[in-house]
């Protein structure tokens, strides 16, 4: 029985002596000298390698071009409005539903319309007839004056005759008068010889009287055809004032009523539809939009610090996150925003102030896409892009 705990006993010292002699022995649990540079040499080659391959990535890759997720797809929509005030009475879109340039939207009844264009080709048949009258009283009132004319020489010719008459009256007067004293000439003589007299300064007082009268009323129809010259003057018929006027409000009663069928201004898609059956609607009331979706472009918001080497007419690879990386749309920069929407904002920045810290401002770029990748991949207005913009290529 004592020789096996004999045996243990001595196997237990000998795993203590063997234990505390690598104890003794450092180098034979710390890694060598020379290896430990070995592996210092290797991760320092490992780290120049990276560091090499991340400068010439961006020197020949990451450096050519520039990129944002912060874009979105968008388009210059046209907002029908109702130009004319009235009832509607036809609706025949529904939001969604694709357009065509010239189809009918909406219809507002016509009656009222229709009545003010009744009114309006009155008014224009009223000042021709008006303007012709005018131009006929302009020939009758020459005539008058013409008639004047010859009235005034004629009663001047008379006037001059009972001028002469007096004159011989006025002698004859003066001789009996003279032969009255010598007895050579009776009473009753004398008397003849004085009303003849009379009678011919009468005749000369009648005949002044009627000249001034026809002079007067010479001048009365004068006075009345040069205000009527003034109605009719360097203008005919067609281009009189009046005329012109009441054609003029013709033509907006026609315009108007033409009005009351809104048609769309361009291809495209119906959106935010307003306007209901029965409604009353007035002049730049908004009825609906609509989307020229073939018209799409994208407005990239690039910070600030991005843009210094972005030009127009640079390539654009832009893909969509509707369709994902499997579509790529190639678009070209087409211009700039006159300002960042800090700028145009509803509470525009003030910098001016005490506490103020510098944010980096994003400045819209607008790129034009390819319209047949767009018919290929419709875009909607809104949509979230991703623009890659090369900066050594041109369109």
């Amino acid at each position: 029985m004592n020789k096996p705990i004999d045996n243990i006993t001595i196997k237990v010292s000998t795993i203590n002596e063997s234990k505390y002699s690598q104890m003794g022995n450092p180098e034979s649990v710390q890694t060598p000298p020379s290896r430990r540079k070995a592996l210092f040499a290797a991760l320092g080659l490992a780290v120049a390698v990276a560091g090499a391959s991340a400068l010439s990535y961006w020197e020949i890759v990451a450096s050519q071009y520039v990129e944002t997720d912060n874009a979105y797809a968008a388009v210059e929509s046209a907002q029908v409005m109702s130009a004319v005030t009235g009832t509607v009475a036809e609706v025949a879109v529904k939001d969604s539903q694709a357009v065509k340039k010239g189809d009918i939207l909406v219809v507002i009844d016509p009656a009222d319309a229709k009545l003010a264009l009744a009114q309006a080709e009155a008014n224009l048949d009223s000042a021709i007839r008006r303007v012709k009258s005018y131009q006929a009283n302009d020939a009758r009132l020459g005539d008058q004056v013409s008639s004047f004319d010859e009235e005034i020489k004629r009663l001047q010719a008379q006037l001059a005759s009972a001028q002469a008459d007096l004159k011989r009256a006025s002698i004859d007067l003066q001789r009996r008068k003279a032969l009255v004293e010598s007895g050579a000439v009776s009473g009753d003589e004398l008397t003849q010889v004085q009303n003849a007299y009379a009678s011919a300064q009468a005749n000369v007082n009648a005949a002044k009287a009627a000249v001034a009268q026809a002079t007067a009323s010479r001048n009365a129809a004068m006075g009345a055809q040069q205000a009527n010259a003034v109605l009719i003057s360097d203008a005919s018929l067609a281009n009189n004032p009046e005329v012109v006027l009441a054609r003029a409000k013709r033509d907006q009663a026609q315009l108007d009523l033409d009005r009351t069928i809104i048609r769309s201004p361009v291809d495209g898609i119906v959106a935010r539809r307003q306007v209901e059956l029965g409604q009353r609607v007035q002049p730049s009331s908004p009825l609906l939009t609509v989307v020229p979706v073939q018209n799409m472009y994208v407005e990239a918001n690039f910070k600030e610090i991005q843009l210094k080497q972005v030009k127009a007419g640079q390539k654009v690879e832009l893909i969509s996150d509707l369709y994902g990386k499997d579509v790529i749309y190639h678009g070209v920069v087409e211009g700039f925003d006159g300002g960042t929407g800090a700028a145009f904002g509803l509470i525009p920045a003030q910098n001016a102030t005490g506490n103020w810290i510098k944010v980096v401002q994003r400045l819209p770029v607008r790129i034009a896409l390819d319209p047949s990748e767009l018919q290929q991949h419709p875009l909607r207005v809104g949509l979230t892009m991703t623009a890659k913009v090369d900066l050594h290529s041109k369109s």
